[in-house]
């Protein structure tokens, strides 16, 4: 059976060496010395100068939420995963769609500017696929609307757009660590400013705000990463040239052998450095992309319609008609894509694909 992803695992002994270190400090959360070192280096391998390890990628969406957010308008795309959406409702703000490109898939920035209100307060977009937005299109307009910017960079670990990380844009930046992801903790996750007073902000907030044992700095929630956690990134880490290497040969073999002539494939932004995380294809149809799916599911290979419905259908962001987004998300299609897959197994899945388009 071939899944659309498969968990990148260390060698289990690799493993047991960190947690060995946990068991002697007999300290398992409460940012103990493995999250430490991980969140150090976490800084070397990404080229930034601070991180909050989390306990996953959705909290701190929320946190940068309740921050930023002011139960307030949130600018947003509906090309992007549930998360995404669901903490700005969570968070009482207010889900405001904008369509999104058509190459890039990202949140059309020459359409936000109609989209500002009294009432808008933030702009959260998405990296999508780990596709960098238009950052310095946004970054002029907040400036121009006095907005704040949060980024959704839960596919983009080690991104970079013109030399510099994808995490030191915007106001806040996160991330997923999650297992699914290329760089992973089991679960997981970090949040991003290179602002010091909001990292303040930040930091106590994961930590249900505390100054110290018995007092506070303000309204905090538990965002804290564990140590077992941590160990696992720090094994994931250290493997993170090859992972990426061999997820780049997946996908040049999936450039060379489909029929790029029938399929779009994603465009990945000028002056960007992506980081091979999903290999989405988008067919004519969804008639089409439903015919492929039934022909690999039937050989036991399972892709993902990702992201799929956009969200401004979903019944609680009660938003507008996204054309171009609804448009994709019926007949976009995430391809297998992991560290193991043999060119025997890409063959028969591209073979498939030709095949029956």
């Amino acid at each position: 059976m071939i899944n659309v992803t498969k968990t990148f695992l260390p060698p289990l002994e690799e493993y047991n060496i960190q947690l060995q270190r946990a068991w002697n400090k007999e300290w398992l959360t409460n940012r103990g010395e493995l999250v430490l070192e991980l969140e150090e280096k976490l800084k070397k391998y990404l080229n930034i100068s601070n991180i909050i390890a989390t306990n996953n990628g959705t909290v701190p969406l929320q946190i940068a939420l309740k921050l930023l957010g002011k139960q307030g308008e949130i600018i947003t795309t509906p090309f992007s995963y549930a998360a995404t959406s669901a903490a700005i409702v969570w968070e009482n703000c207010t889900p405001v769609f904008v369509d999104i490109h058509p190459e890039y898939l990202t949140i059309d920035e020459t359409k936000i500017e109609n989209a500002i209100t009294d009432k808008t307060t933030a702009i959260l977009a998405t990296h999508v696929f780990g596709n960098p937005c238009n950052v310095e299109a946004i970054e002029n307009l907040a400036k121009k609307y006095n907005l704040k910017v949060i980024y959704d960079a839960a596919h983009a670990f080690g991104v970079t757009y013109k030399d510099k990380s994808i995490f030191d844009y915007g106001d806040i930046s996160t991330c997923s660590f999650h297992a699914t992801k290329l760089f992973h903790t089991g679960e997981g996750g970090a949040m991003f400013t290179n602002n010091t007073e909001l990292h303040h902000k930040l930091f106590y907030s994961h930590n249900f705000g505390h100054k110290t044992a018995l007092t506070f700095h303000g309204l905090g929630i538990n965002a804290k990463m564990s140590e077992l956690q941590a160990a696992l990134g720090i094994c994931v880490l250290s493997y993170m040239n090859n992972i990426i290497s061999q997820r780049k040969k997946v996908v040049d073999f999936y450039n060379t052998h489909l029929n790029l002539n029938k399929i779009q494939i994603l465009k990945i932004r000028e002056n960007s450095n992506w980081n091979y995380s999903y290999y989405p294809v988008i067919f004519n149809s969804e008639k089409d992309l439903l015919n492929i799916e039934s022909k690999l599911n039937e050989n036991k290979i399972f892709p993902r319609r990702y992201f799929y419905p956009s969200l401004n259908t979903i019944e609680y962001t009660k938003g507008e008609e996204m054309p171009i987004s609804e448009s994709i998300a019926a007949r976009i299609l995430c391809l297998p894509l992991y560290v193991g897959l043999s060119n025997e197994e890409l063959l028969n899945i591209v073979s498939l694909i030709n095949l029956n388009l």
